[in-house]
């Protein structure tokens, strides 16, 4: 009895104090049989840290086996001859959830081993221990993190490796490899480096911090859509439901590059939707489906949704951030046993939620991440013919009002435009071969290399040459043979050398008319230089000359007018784009006006100005009494915001694409 009651007392103190190791069978462990990518994915990460890369990235799809990845390849890495006592391993993870299943699975694996958890007040590992699975928010505690000697680790393992950019997790690794920037300038660096390897569904950031920071390189990559077509995940079945969604008045996140959720759930949490999602399932999936997985945007469209599916008689269930961990465990556990049907979540079962028997994903969560969209629908596509599952029905929801830059979709996916692709019932196979047909009708514009800088040839530009020293637009040069000058925004001049000039507006449509050009002519009143010393206005009130529909119409209208009323007989010549003087140099004063302003556009604006016509000269004074220079930088300034959205937007999408190789810093 004093025996026995020792016993107790020890092992009570092991675990007051949380070391303890788990007890397994005695039996053998079972050989893991690996499947043939497994195996090249280890044999790539066994040579690359033998080759001196002691920072490496693997990018495995949801349902690859990630999990019997690492752990196999932590039984083939060895202390090295200079730290024989490092024998032990840590396994960072972003969750209790994955610290479990990692925990299991590790000693499921390697019964021989001694496996702890770190994590929270419940879970106090001893630090000795063959593995050591940890969260990172509990090694962020300095009396946490301390327990693991660089001295005796051989290897550390982060799960969900795309995270790890993140300044947290670069204060924990940056404790075991003096490479990795601590943000706390004082840090005393690590005595040597361990091997860091991350693994990830989806190894690449959408909001730009570089993964460089923490991994060397991507040794490995297989894409979840070539692991279907293998059939090492299931067969999944496509469809896109036209909804009437607006995203344009959705708020993108400046940093990721997403929706923001209170944002979108404006245009998704709404009753019509909700409604459409339910019916959607109820045609689609609940006839054929024991189990069907939702992506919400927010907390109230989860729990919106969940009371319309409850309104039909369906056994809906949700679980969120804040639902306690027993009982989100219970829900988890539940679903996978099938005794209920539909299990709606918002940002919980995104990452790392094993639950093989999803044969139905609906995505009511829009993004602009196709790393979010794979990570959604992977949920649904594990191999599970323990419950019968043959293939995933993915359904999710396109906007038919407008076609916002960056919408993951399922036809986006593969290239197909989700205005002009229905999809209903789609093999992986069948949206390739659309996708094929698609790029054989396009006019193969895709391979166009991407521009390194633009050029605007803009004739609002008002120090821009047309027709040699004409000025007139080539459109309106075919109307009239007069010197019309275009000076942007569908405004047109015609100077009346000096006894005023004639202008043309284009009025846009109202309740009362339609889009139509109004011209009116404005006479000189004094010269201009009596006119500046009186500091008054050169010209009179303008007169309205005329209203047209068409710009033909006009032109040749005022081209009567001016030749009638303000410039008669043979002086009306020199209103012709041919006349003499447009030919001759340009004059003193006309240069130095017209210098003034052009000075500082150009290292050659000196030469230019040398050669300057009167004709040019004139165009160009026109242009800037008119408001085009205005105009022009406006729109300049509209046109390069355009660019620097779209380099943005495809930055973003770059990032989001996996490439084996080096990753930048």
């Amino acid at each position: 009895m004093r025996w026995l009651r020792s016993e107790a007392v020890g092992l009570y103190q092991r675990l007051r104090t949380g070391y303890i190791h788990r007890l397994y069978t005695s039996q053998a462990a079972q050989p893991i049989l690996l499947r043939p990518y497994q195996e090249q994915c280890l044999s790539i990460c066994e040579d690359a840290l033998k080759s001196g890369s002691s920072r490496i990235g693997v990018s495995l799809p949801t349902g690859a086996g990630k999990t019997t990845v690492f752990i196999s390849l932590l039984s083939r890495i060895h202390a090295p001859p200079t730290a024989p006592s490092a024998t032990k391993s840590l396994i960072i993870v972003n969750s209790i959830e994955l610290a479990r299943q990692t925990a299991e699975q590790a000693a499921r694996l390697f019964p021989s081993w001694t496996v702890e958890i770190e994590q929270g007040v419940k879970h106090k590992a001893s630090g000795q221990a063959d593995v050591t699975v940890a969260t990172y928010q509990t090694l962020l505690q300095a009396e946490r993190i301390v327990k693991f000697d660089v001295q005796n680790l051989k290897a550390i393992i982060v799960d969900e490796a795309h995270h790890a950019a993140a300044p947290s997790y670069r204060q924990i690794l940056s404790h075991f490899h003096p490479d990795i920037k601590n943000p706390d300038p004082d840090f005393t660096l690590p005595s040597r480096s361990i091997p860091i390897v991350g693994f990830s569904a989806t190894f690449s950031r959408h909001d730009g911090l570089a993964l460089g920071s923490v991994f060397e390189r991507i040794v490995y990559h297989r894409d979840f859509l070539n692991m279907i077509k293998e059939q090492w995940l299931c067969d999944v079945r496509f469809t896109t439901v036209q909804a009437k969604i607006n995203f344009s008045d959705v708020t993108v996140n400046s940093r990721t590059g997403d929706f923001n959720p209170t944002s979108l759930a404006q245009v998704i949490n709404t009753d019509t939707i909700n409604h459409l999602v339910v019916q959607t399932w109820l045609d689609r999936a609940a006839a054929e489906r024991k189990s069907t997985l939702i992506f919400c945007v927010n907390i109230a469209h989860t729990e919106a949704l969940t009371q319309v599916f409850r309104g039909f008689g369906i056994d809906a269930r949700y679980l969120y951030s804040k639902t306690p961990a027993a009982e989100r465990k219970a829900l988890v556990a539940a679903f996978k046993a099938g005794q209920y049907p539909v299990l709606l979540n918002c940002a919980i079962l995104t990452e790392g939620a094993d639950i093989p028997n999803v044969d139905c994903v609906i995505v009511a969560r829009p993004t602009r991440s196709r790393n979010v969209f794979a990570q959604m629908i992977g949920r649904g596509m594990r191999l599970s013919p323990a419950t019968g599952k043959k293939d995933c029905r993915i359904i999710d929801f396109v906007d038919s009002l407008s076609r916002v830059s960056g919408v993951v979709s399922t036809p986006t996916l593969f290239g197909l435009d989700p205005n002009e692709i229905a999809v209903d019932d789609e093999s992986l196979e069948s949206l390739e071969e659309r996708s094929s047909e698609a790029i054989g009708r396009s006019d193969s514009r895709d391979d166009i290399p991407e521009p390194t800088s633009v050029t605007y040839t803009d004739y609002e530009d008002p120090f821009s040459f047309v027709q040699d020293s004409s000025g007139t637009p080539p459109h309106v040069a075919q109307l009239s043979t007069h010197a019309w000058v275009g000076c942007g925004n569908e405004i047109y001049v015609l100077d009346c050398l000096g006894r005023g000039f004639v202008r043309i507006d284009q009025v846009e449509a109202d309740e009362e008319s339609e889009t139509h050009y109004s011209a009116s002519f404005t006479p000189a009143a004094l010269d201009k230089g009596t006119a500046k010393g009186l500091k008054i206005s050169p010209f009179f009130r303008s007169r309205h000359v005329l209203t047209a529909k068409k710009l033909d119409e006009a032109i040749r209208g005022c081209d009567t007018y001016v030749k009638t009323k303000v410039i008669r007989g043979n002086l009306a010549l020199g209103l012709l784009r041919s006349a003499r003087w447009r030919k001759t140099p340009a004059t003193e004063q006309q240069i130095k006006f017209v210098g003034k302003r052009w000075s500082k556009r150009s290292d050659d604006s000196d030469k230019k100005l040398e050669n300057l016509t009167k004709g040019e000269a004139a165009n160009i004074i026109t242009r800037l009494k008119h408001g085009a220079q205005s105009r022009h930088q406006k729109q300049r300034k509209a046109a390069l915001a355009v660019v620097k959205s779209e380099a943005k937007e495809a930055a973003r999408r770059d990032r989001e694409t996996v490439r084996v190789g080096p990753l930048s810093t």
